[in-house]
């Protein structure tokens, strides 16, 4: 069979599934207005959402959109005509990743209405849905022979290698290829989109407003950052741009829908209680006239997008978190930090031998507050720095860290990498235990080499990790005590050159 017959063979079979499936939405109520609210929530690592979880070929299949890490909670609010009494309410365009236990229905201009059950149907049409259900019954199957087409009609026996009818005369015919398969009707229990059903009982006729609220996976968001870097007369300055991106996976497209996204780490039981849910998304707030308009909620924050907006299926949307903030003062650090933070219980063993190469970090930190020009809570996310490179005027990647959820007035800091020109190497020069005084003494040397050509000041992080009680004997340079357990030295290294810091320490127990 050529690609023509085969191309002419793939769309009469989709015109006969859509004319079916057309077919069995006329049997569906509709809605005559329809408005959605969607709030997005997240537990995506920052920074660790990879494409193959969100690319359309992986979303389709069963467990759609089970891997994408975060959930929805749904708002439709629709209006439809109801009978007096008892009736059923079928309701089409849900999503198809629903938590069925957690579905409710409100009537919002008659509360009288009651819902004696509810049901979520799922077992949708598809072509070998329908040949499974056909069998044993009459069919009618076209075939291409050359120009023309063959029509054969008769009892459908089976469908594999092929299909196998049998005509009225009891005769079996094989069809290996075919261009089209008519059936009668859809059978029964099969439909063409998740369907929610009601059995409701209205006190009268009329049109009714309601609101249909669920959970459905699916769906995510995340938080991406754009900073700029630039120098200017040894001050360090940084522009912020803030993009959200928007995952829909859960089955169903979203037209200008009103969207909430709230950061925070939400817990959640392995079954949702309904109303929980609801109360907890049913409060209003204000909106922007455009962007994200941010407000604390609970422990959380929540963002509302200001316009409605259209979330395809099987899509991904970018939108801007809030404008740029410039100019934002930075600090620039270069960092060694190889000192163990804990020795797994050994602590009076002495496994260090030799010198050991350690990394210099490149860090940069800001304030998150007014006087930075931000002062915005910061959802976690990923962090691109780029910096202007003044010879071309282009900018160029140096590095990329994530950031936890910040709220206002707290520092960020960024780890981009490490120092090319600048490396660093720990030694142990002394060790001694005298369980009579129950002492250890312990001595080392930090050495800092710069082969730039001009000074830099680099930050070493010490940890004492062997005892709680601990006392520095002996250092060749000022240092800061950091925490309990951490000292930090400050040291200027001049150009090409090497600096060596030694201190000893006496721990005792």
């Amino acid at each position: 069979m050529n690609t023509a017959t085969l191309q002419r063979l793939s769309a009469l079979l989709t015109a006969a599934l859509a004319a079916l499936v057309s077919g069995a939405l006329s049997a569906q109520d509709s809605q005559s207005d329809s408005q959605d609210s969607i709030t997005i929530y997240s537990s995506a690592r920052p920074g660790g959402v990879p494409a193959s979880l969100y690319l359309p070929s992986q979303g389709a299949g069963s467990g759609r959109g089970a891997q994408v890490p975060g959930f929805a909670v749904v708002r439709h609010q629709r209006s439809y005509q109801l009978e007096r009494g008892s009736q059923r309410l079928r309701v089409v365009d849900v999503a198809a990743a629903i938590d069925p236990t957690t579905v409710s229905f409100r009537s919002l201009s008659m509360p009288e209405t009651r819902v004696l059950d509810q049901s979520f149907e799922f077992d949708l049409v598809s072509m070998d849905k329908l040949l499974q259900r056909y069998l044993g019954q009459p069919v009618t199957v076209e075939q291409a022979r050359g120009d023309d087409i063959d029509t054969h009609s008769g009892t459908l026996l089976g469908t594999s290698g092929g299909l196998m009818l049998q005509d009225d005369s009891g005769a079996v015919i094989t069809i290996n290829q075919y261009l089209n398969i008519r059936f009668p009707s859809l059978p029964d229990g099969l439909i063409s989109q998740p369907t929610l059903v009601w059995h409701l009982d209205a006190p009268k006729a009329g049109t009714q407003d309601v609101e249909i609220a669920y959970q459905t996976s699916g769906m995510t968001w995340w938080a991406d950052y754009n900073a700029l870097l630039h120098h200017s007369n040894g001050a360090c300055r940084l522009h912020l741009s803030a993009w959200v991106s928007l995952v829909n996976q859960s089955g169903v497209a979203y037209q200008q829908a009103k969207l909430k996204l709230l950061a925070g780490d939400v817990r959640r039981a392995s079954v949702a209680p309904k109303a929980a849910v609801y109360e907890m998304v049913a409060r209003s707030t204000a909106v922007a006239d455009e962007g994200f308009a941010e407000q604390a909620f609970n422990e959380y924050h929540l963002y509302t997008l200001g316009r409605p907006i259209d979330l395809p299926e099987n899509a991904t949307r970018q939108i801007e978190l809030f404008p740029t903030a410039r100019n934002i003062p930075c600090q620039k650090h270069l960092l060694v930090d190889g000192s163990p933070g804990y020795f797994g219980g050994q602590q009076f063993s002495d496994s260090f031998t030799g010198s050991s190469d350690v990394d210099v970090q490149v860090h940069y930190e800001f304030i998150n507050d007014r006087d930075s020009n931000l002062y915005v809570p910061l959802p976690a996310g990923r962090v691109r720095i780029s910096e202007l490179n003044q010879d071309d005027g282009e900018l160029e990647f140096i590095g990329e860290d994530s950031i936890g959820h910040t709220p206002r007035d707290e520092t960020v800091r960024l780890h981009t990498g490490n120092a090319f020109d600048i490396k660093a190497a720990r030694k142990q020069t002394g060790f001694n235990v005298d369980n009579r005084l129950r002492q250890l003494t312990e001595s080392w040397e930090i050495e800092i080499r710069n082969r730039k050509p001009e000074a830099e000041t680099v930050l070493v992080n010490e940890n004492l990790f062997r005892a709680a009680n601990w006392e520095i004997i002996e250092s060749s340079d000022e240092h800061a005590q950091l925490n309990s357990n951490r000292i930090q030295f400050r040291v200027k290294v001049a150009a090409e050159s090497v600096r060596t810091i030694r201190y000893s320490v006496r721990y005792s127990w």
